[in-house]
């Protein structure tokens, strides 16, 4: 399901500090949110412009995150990646992720 403008509002509303950006001359290049619940810290919505890619922009947006989640007190960190989306899943490996085969995600929309 795509993201709305009222759920990046209520994120706004929410914990405005959870979306980090990366700009490139001004202009935004990329994005993911790093949220944390009190328990674990999630980093989901990494997204970086074709044009910037495989220049280090989404390493340095991931490891932002991991730095902004530390801070918070998160003890652990999880990354959500669509299955079978192979150069994300190969990004993840190479940015220190492990696959956790054991937790099976259920969704539900409301």
């Amino acid at each position: 399901m795509p993201d709305s403008r009222a759920s990046i509002e209520r994120l706004f509303e929410h914990a405005p500090d959870s979306l980090l950006v990366a700009l490139v001359d001004g202009k935004v290049a990329g994005a993911v949110i790093a949220a944390w619940d009190g328990w674990r810290g999630a980093v989901y919505r990494l997204a970086v412009l074709p044009s910037h890619r495989r220049r280090g922009l989404a390493l340095t947006l991931v490891r932002a995150g991991e730095e902004r989640l530390r801070a918070l007190g998160a003890p652990r960190i999880s990354a959500l990646v669509g299955r079978g989306n192979e150069p994300a899943e190969r990004f993840w490996v190479a940015a220190g992720y492990a696959r956790d085969e054991s937790v099976g995600r259920f969704v539900r929309n409301l």
